[in-house]
């Protein structure tokens, strides 16, 4: 083999392998998500860049929805990405609210899991007012089994759970955990987000 094609060669194996062990890390270990829209703030602002932890909640298998692995559930307010119940082919991210079986009842804004109104530090209202419907009175409903209950920080401005029902654990794609870039536009990179967990 000349010299040239030897290292043509080397070149094409070693892309391959970074290839590989791109989609197996993208696959089974970390995604990177955008956020796209103001449902979590003030947690999440629009333009922070997170890693999400996809082995959190156990590996799936590609291109399905089976999980062989299963390591964790969601637990109560972790904040994850999700395919979107109505279009999966959109991410979402949201906080976990209800578990399997518990029960969610919202007064007046307030929310109340299992009989208990819940403590919201990271909440945020836009809007003074107690409108009737699912944003802000929404009749007491059960999580049902594999599924979970989510709502936006940002909770007048949310398209969640109180609209389009819960998400089936199998849409779960991972656990957010760290922002690695923030940028608000032009001249408003947000340094001091950058390295920052997401709680």
């Amino acid at each position: 083999m000349n010299p040239r094609a030897k290292v043509f060669k080397e070149y094409v194996e070693a892309l391959i392998i970074a290839l590989i062990l791109a989609f197996f890390i993208r696959t089974f270990v970390v995604q990177a998500f955008k956020i796209p829209s103001g449902s979590m703030l003030d947690t999440l602002l629009i333009g922070d860049h997170l890693l999400v932890n996809k082995f959190k909640y156990g590996v799936r298998l590609p291109f399905t929805d089976m999980t062989v692995l299963p390591l964790a559930d969601p637990k109560f307010q972790d904040i994850i990405v999700f395919e979107y119940p109505q279009d999966p082919s959109k991410d979402f991210i949201k906080r976990v609210i209800g578990l399997p079986g518990d029960t969610i009842e919202i007064r007046d804004k307030a929310v109340y899991r299992n009989g208990q109104k819940i403590d919201e530090p990271y909440v945020q209202h836009t809007d003074p007012r107690s409108l009737p419907g699912p944003r802000d009175n929404m009749p007491e409903i059960t999580v049902p089994s594999g599924s979970y209950f989510v709502m936006g920080d940002n909770r007048d401005e949310s398209l969640d759970s109180r609209f389009w029902g819960t998400v089936d654990r199998s849409a779960i794609l991972g656990k957010a955990w760290i922002i690695y870039w923030s940028w608000g536009g032009m001249n408003d990179i947000r340094w001091g987000r950058m390295g920052s967990g997401v709680n």
